[in-house]
């Protein structure tokens, strides 16, 4: 990735046995690591409760191997900002607790001296896991290296060697490669003439590339004479992910399934606006192509899998539940200062499982079962009636560390407000129609993270429209961080939201909101999941008041039109065990 600035850097770095980052800004190198332990502070006063992080410093990583989950990411021993950048290693046998072990990759040949950035793991027949990633070499060029564990039977693969054959893929003149924009190797899927395929970020002046890869031993590639696909004016695309998702169940599939009840899914991280972009499409492995379906777009108006703080994300195909797993990076919202105070930058967002909609127009996100084992105190509303302009409080849990369920039903959605066309941009919607300005039906949903008078608070809500044009409803959902903090500090404070392809006249509107603040601590994460996860937002908030058990969690609606909560379910969460 290139950055100018260290608040900036975004890491595609889970390995799932996943991954590192790329970012080319100016940073130090970390020699001599083998001695390195990831030994976690004593005192880790701006912690979250059950959200991923380093031990201490900065984070911006997963695999499954013998039943233990794998977790890799970029990792600053030394400070909380960007430098010294080291692949980390974490494993896990239920995606909650974690356990730390010493870095897995740092750099230590010429192939990778000034780096060891991003990259993705492949499992290849006889279960042997790789690790393909980026390293920056001796002449500042982005290379594609491999690593392979060094003992096979330790389940926690520990260690890692970097064979002799490194780097495996060079930029050159002659292959038309541009060396500083060549980088984040994707797992590799295999085809049916039995070659491997991977792909790799890249950018030819404004066009953002996929290029492609093949080989036969997984040691010699060759390059493809076009790109997967490639976009214009998108910029550079970095950490790429491709790999299919079933058009008849909820269950993964392989990165390897073709099929003929599959879809394939492209997702890259757009360096230009570090906001991620997915298609839905058709692979031909005979041409090595791949061409989104009509309607789904590789730009700026295209399809996210999160419209909050969300970048670098990865996916991995869960062998042992068969299912495939999202994670994404959730980065700061404050200045480097404030992160070299508490002691580290960057969260995990929590895993989630994913697949393709009964539409097959988009992909659908749900947290993963596991993080309910964390579920504790519950409370359950019946069936309530919501009168326009009604705040009502939730009691009974743990407001700052909290995960709450609630669904609507919408009987009076027909006296929705008029839908204006101009209105293209969702956000700047959001923004000007924020939790505060009434309308008809919304906004109604969730007030978290607020003090008792109301002074912060995160409204995360929905707001509905009539198309008259098409004679449809439009489905609005927000997540409003302007009344967040009290803070007088330098923010982000971003209104973030996104049209919601869910029809009120059929069925019901479900809203998922897990919050993680730890007690008297003024750092939070927010992540929402609409429409039984059509649509998630995740947003980084900072309040100053509403911490710890001052923080309180209400269901409002602010519109005149009432509504009606059919269920309500929120439990408090206990902290995950990170080692």
């Amino acid at each position: 990735m290139e950055i100018s600035n260290v608040l900036q850097v975004c890491l595609c770095s889970f390995l799932v046995l996943s991954y590192g980052v790329g970012v080319e800004a100016s940073h130090q190198i970390y020699r001599n690591l083998e001695s390195l332990q990831s030994t976690p502070t004593q005192k880790q006063p701006y912690r979250t409760g059950y959200h991923f992080q380093p031990p201490k410093n900065w984070i911006n990583g997963p695999l499954i191997y013998k039943g233990i989950y794998h977790l890799f990411y970029q990792y600053n021993p030394l400070d909380a900002v960007w430098g010294n950048i080291v692949w980390a290693h974490t494993t896990s046998v239920d995606l909650v607790n974690w356990i730390h072990h010493d870095p897995a990759i740092y750099p230590s040949k010429p192939f990778d001296e000034n780096g060891c950035w991003s990259g993705s793991a492949t499992i290849l027949p006889g279960n042997k896991p790789v690790i393909m990633y980026t390293g920056i070499d001796l002449q500042n060029r982005q290379v594609q290296n491999i690593a392979l564990p060094k003992n096979l039977s330790d389940p926690f693969l520990r260690e890692w060697i970097k064979p002799p054959q490194n780097p495996l893929m060079v930029p050159t003149e002659m292959n038309g490669i541009n060396a500083s924009s060549f980088r984040d190797p994707t797992t590799a899927w295999q085809g049916p003439d039995g070659r491997w395929r991977l792909i790799i970020g890249n950018k030819v002046r404004r066009r953002g590339r996929a290029i492609l890869y093949r080989s036969k031993d997984f040691f010699h590639w060759v390059k493809s004479q076009h790109p997967l696909h490639s976009m214009k004016d998108t910029g550079m695309w970095e950490c790429p992910d491709f790999f299919p998702v079933s058009t008849i169940s909820k269950l993964g599939l392989d990165t390897s399934v073709i099929s003929p009840s599959a879809k394939h899914v492209l997702k890259v991280s757009l360096d230009d606006t570090k906001r991620e972009y997915y298609t839905i499409g058709t692979y031909y492995p005979v041409k090595d192509k791949y061409v989104p379906d009509f309607g789904s777009v590789d730009n700026g108006s295209g399809l996210r899998y999160d419209y909050g703080k969300f970048y670098a994300s990865k996916t991995f195909f869960d062998s042992d539940k068969n299912r495939r797993i999202l994670w994404g990076w959730i980065n700061e919202s404050s200045t480097a200062t404030l992160d070299r105070m508490k002691g580290w930058s960057g969260v995990q967002a929590i895993p989630r499982e994913i697949w393709l909609d009964k539409s097959r127009r988009q992909l659908v996100q749900w947290p993963v079962a596991e993080i309910k084992k964390l579920r504790v105190k519950g409370v359950h509303l019946p069936s309530t009636k919501l009168k326009g302009g009604s705040v009502v409080k939730i009691s009974g849990v743990t407001a700052s560390q909290a995960d709450v369920e609630v669904t609507f039903d919408l009987p009076k959605w027909e006296k929705a407000e008029i839908f204006d066309p101009s209105w293209v941009n969702p956000e700047l919607l959001c923004s000007e129609k924020e939790a505060s300005k009434r309308g008809s039906v919304g906004p109604f949903g969730l007030l978290v993270l607020a003090s008792k008078g109301l002074e912060e608070q995160t409204a995360v809500f929905f707001r509905i429209f009539k198309d008259q044009k098409s004679n449809s409803y439009v489905m609005l959902m927000c997540s409003d961080q302007s009344r967040s903090s009290l803070i007088e500090q330098d923010l982000d404070k971003t209104t973030y939201g996104a049209f919601l392809n869910v029809d009120p006249a059929h069925g019901k509107l479900s809203l998922r909101t897990l919050v993680d603040n730890v007690l008297q601590i003024d750092h939070s994460i927010v992540e929402s999941f609409g429409g039984e996860g059509k649509t998630c937002i995740t947003s980084r908030v900072y309040p100053k008041l509403a911490i710890g058990d001052r923080a309180q969690l209400h269901v409002f609606n602010n519109g005149t039109e009432s509504i009606r909560i059919t269920s309500l379910s929120a439990w408090s969460m206990k902290r995950a065990t990170m080692y």
